[in-house]
């Protein structure tokens, strides 16, 4: 979902729906590598039964990785993707099924926001390439020495989209490994493998929620299903609490802000390309190579628990005096409604709605005000009450007016005087070169200087002036430029985005509307905008189709990645004589729109017209050859499963018999999924070698695996899922307690830390008790030494000596840090150590094990200062003195 601060907002807020993954790792004994025995219960005691898989999740970091050096080739990149899923089975140990969703063809609603994406990789790919010779060229002139130009082809990161080469070769090797485990790892024998790859219409999350909705919709499904489903998007939680499966977790990597990164030209850390000086690096001690360098560290996981998030948002969300029985089901699908108003991929937030401004918060105030007026809820099954969204948006288009001026305050006393600048001509304290500035073009933060000082330009950050009167108007006719009379564009506007909340609902909760519907704006109206919109939506176009994958690749590249098309598709991207020449331009404009970096704003590229693109291709369709008219073909999701599974007779003798009737198999040998089977078109089976795509990897000569195509329980057209609890679903044991409620009462608390309430606890004396409070204050003694003397200085003052040695070895090296206050003398630390949030953690970590097994301990404080609970948010207070030194915890220090 389009909303960089949920995540951090939702971990805030819910603290206790965080839980730290247990991973066990292999071991090496004599040079030969020993496995995880994934067959064993779960070291995070818990079970999970489904794993699934948004595989664009796994293939961006795999291919062009942020914190290590990046593949070398194509055969690394899929060496890389085995192993990260390897690393997730280990954890999750699925018992049933592994399903693995790559993006296919997206709705037309996604494909614009791929495009801005694209385009904007390609555009900064171009401007990175010039600067590095730009700077390259003016440090050699004055005399700098930078190594040797590495002569590398870079990885054009837009090839992971459906339809390219790239994309059908993953699906090949994903087919070899899939085999590989199932022939050769126990953990693997007893489960059901999905594999749908590119060529299959839909988003990865999207593919996987059909089968979930579908499952469900079926007479044998298990209502106590534990799911598990993979991925940092913010939407994998809206979508897990639509299903309203009891039992739904989230895996995903745990969240390390400023990672440092080397210079592209230099090699060293602790400045950008653009300051880079061509310094040859100084000899620092007998390890030299181990200088400025942190050593490699895997990224850790956490679960996000859904079961507990239901349990914040029922204390939440419930409504007493009703006139109506209250339904928890329904007002979680009116939150995850609502949370649409703050940004999605498919529509632009309301300019009034900001996360960080606690905009859901107040949405949820006026929702509750809402439902007792109207005596009902806002959606059913995925369908939208607009006479109720209405209510709802006039009451926020009310506090408009003061929303903007208290933005417009809040910003004026974070960046101080006026006649200050930011960016690259803010005065900086020593050592802040690394931080990444908002803006590195002179005639542009010139202008912010202007804007600042006299209030009067056309800069896109203040030209609407929102926080003035008139701002309506202003608005309007700078981002849509029409004039402020214009009612019936204005109305235009809310239509569409009228229907743009109709179609995200129903894409969570029932699948895609509409294939073809988007929004035709870059821009949102106002809440205040939305009136009388009862009878401005109906209902969708039916029977629309998807893009096919080469179709796709043409409305969403730039021209510089055309090389991932045929010759003639291509040319219809550069060609001067091309009917669409315009949807390919060489360079285009982004519209800050308020924001601070120019990722967070908006491309203002040109929409996609479908009826002169498909005109366009029919003229090219025939230079086709067969090989890409495969690749533009849709595919179908295969099946696949070991010979030791109860279905694996079954499939086996469709492949016998050589039968083509779709069968469905009997639902008691697969945990009562159903689905209709066919015969692959190039099957993998049990006896024949399946062929390594990867030269490094060793072909599977006693294949035991078997594959087939697999398509989803069809439903009558009209079918409404229903978004509701099954019978005979179980809800998991409370985890929050009363005390989590209230603040400072006194009561003794003991949360609970993983996913098993009836863990063994042991208890220490005071003396013990004692004991570990002091090792606890220690461990944070020693953390805040060095930050106080090895790095209250720079290094480019020339001190040294062994308390900075010492201190490198737990430092981020040229990382700036804030003023902070501790002990009671202010000190500035231009060398950051290590962060306040990693400072807990290391503390956290020790603690743990001295706790081993399972010892919990009562605690004389168990909030945090900003009131968090203790141990749900890594806050461990085991002695009153460590609230005094350390005021916040983990999730706050973030």
């Amino acid at each position: 979902m389009g909303v960089p601060a949920f995540f951090r907002w939702l971990s805030r807020k819910y603290p206790s729906i965080i839980v730290h993954c247990v991973e066990e790792k292999g071991k090496e004994c004599n040079g030969v590598r020993i496995p995880v025995d994934t067959t064993k219960p779960n070291p995070n005691e818990v079970e999970f039964d489904n794993l699934y898989l948004d595989m664009n999740g796994i293939i961006h970091p795999c291919t062009h990785p942020e914190d290590k050096p990046a593949p070398k080739n194509e055969d690394e990149m899929m060496v890389a993707i085995f192993e990260y899923i390897d690393r997730l089975f280990n954890i999750v140990r699925p018992r049933r099924v592994l399903y693995m969703a790559i993006d296919g063809v997206a709705p037309r609603a996604k494909m614009n926001q791929q495009r801005s994406r694209r385009f904007r990789a390609s555009k900064e790919g171009v401007e990175l390439v010039e600067e590095k010779s730009r700077v390259r060229e003016e440090v050699i002139q004055k005399g700098g020495y930078l190594p040797p130009e590495e002569i590398k082809e870079r990885f054009d990161s837009n090839c992971i989209t459906p339809g390219t080469e790239f994309m059908d070769n993953l699906a090949q090797c994903l087919r070899y490994y899939v085999a590989e485990r199932l022939t050769n790892d126990p953990g693997w024998k007893n489960i059901v493998v999905f594999l749908s790859d590119a060529s299959v219409p839909g988003e990865g999350e999207h593919k996987i929620m059909d089968f979930i909705r579908r499952q469900r919709g079926q007479p044998n499904h298990d209502p106590n299903t534990h799911h598990c489903l993979c991925g940092a998007d913010a939407d994998l939680i809206m979508l897990g609490l639509a299903t309203h499966e009891p039992n739904f977790t989230i895996i995903r990597e745990e969240f390390k802000p400023n990672k440092p990164r080397p210079c592209g030209l230099c090699g060293q850390t602790g400045h950008e390309i653009k300051a880079c000086q061509g310094m040859p690096r100084e000899k620092q001690g007998q390890h030299d190579e181990f200088a400025n360098t942190m050593p490699a560290a895997e990224q850790e996981f956490i679960f996000i628990r859904l079961c507990v998030l239901r349990e914040y948002l029922a204390r939440e969300l419930t409504m007493a005096s009703l006139p109506f029985p209250f339904d928890f089901e329904r007002s979680v699908d009116d939150w995850v409604f609502m949370c649409f108003f703050v940004g999605n991929d498919f529509l632009p937030h309301l300019p009034s709605l900001e996360i960080r401004e606690g905009a859901i918060d107040r949405l949820v105030g006026i929702y509750k005000d809402v439902v007792h007026k109207t005596g009902g809820y806002l959606t059913q099954n995925g369908y939208v009450n607009l006479e109720r969204v209405e209510m709802i948006m006039q009451a926020v288009g009310v506090a408009e007016d003061n929303i903007f001026k208290k933005r417009k305050d809040d910003d004026a006393q974070q960046q101080g005087p006026a006649y200050l600048t930011t960016g690259q001509f803010a005065p900086h304290a020593l050592g802040r070169r690394d931080r990444p500035e908002a803006v590195q073009n002179a005639r542009h933060q010139f202008g912010l200087v202007l804007c600042k000082i006299f209030n009067e330009c056309d800069h896109p950050c203040v030209s609407c002036r929102l926080w003035e009167e008139g701002w309506k108007q202003r608005y309007y006719k700078n981002k849509f430029d029409v004039d402020a009379t214009d009612e019936d564009f204005r109305r235009k506007v809310v239509q569409s985005y009228v229907e743009g909340l109709c179609w995200v609902l129903r894409y969570y909760y029932q699948g895609c509307a509409s294939w073809k519907w988007y929004f035709p704006f870059h821009y949102a109206p106002f809440a205040s905008d939305f009136k009388d919109i009862k009878d401005m939506f109906s209902d969708f176009e039916k029977n629309t189709k998807p893009f096919k994958p080469l179709e796709q690749l043409m409305g969403v590249f730039p021209a510089a990645s055309g090389n991932f098309l045929p010759p003639t598709w291509r040319n219809l991207m550069s060609s001067p004589d091309s009917p669409i020449i315009d949807f390919y331009p060489d360079d285009f404009a982004i519209d800050l729109n308020g924001k601070k970096y120019a990722w967070q704003g908006v491309a203002l590229l040109p929409f996609v017209d479908e009826r002169r693109l498909r005109a366009a291709l029919a003229d090219v369709y025939p230079d086709l050859t067969s090989e890409e008219k495969r690749r533009n073909s849709l595919g179908s999701d295969v099946l696949f499963l070991g010979k030791s599974h109860p279905l694996f007779d079954f499939i086996h003798e469709l492949y016998r018999t050589e039968s083509n009737e779709v069968r469905n198999p009997t639902p008691s040998l697969c945990h009562g999924i159903q689905g209709r089977l066919n015969l692959d078109d190039d099957p993998i089976l049990p006896d024949n070698t399946v062929r390594s795509p990867v030269p490094m990897l060793r072909d599977v000569s006693q294949n035991t695996a078997i594959g087939v195509k697999f398509k989803d329980p069809p439903y009558p057209d009209g079918f409404v899922f229903k978004a509701v609890l099954l019978p005979g679903a179980k809800i998991p044991s409370k985890v929050l307690k009363p005390e989590d409620w209230v603040r400072g009462n006194g009561q003794p608390w003991r949360p609970q830390l993983g996913f098993n309430p009836n863990r063994q606890q042991a208890h220490l004396d005071q003396s013990g008790f004692r004991a570990l409070g002091y090792v606890h204050i220690y461990i944070f003694n020693i953390i805040n030494w060095f930050r106080l003397f090895a790095f209250s200085h720079s290094p480019q003052s020339g001190k040294s000596g062994l308390l900075l040695e010492l201190g490198r070895l737990l430092t981020f090296p040229n990382r700036p840090q804030l003023v902070q206050k501790l002990v009671g003398v202010w000190t500035t630390v231009v060398q950051c150590c290590i962060p306040y949030s990693y400072m807990m953690r290391i503390s956290v970590r020790i603690l743990e094990v001295l706790y081993t097994p399972g010892i919990h301990l009562p605690r004389p404080q168990t909030h945090c200062q900003t009131g968090h609970a203790g141990g749900c948010c890594g806050w461990y207070n085991v002695h009153n003195g460590i609230s005094r030194l350390f005021p916040v915890c983990y999730v706050c220090s973030l």
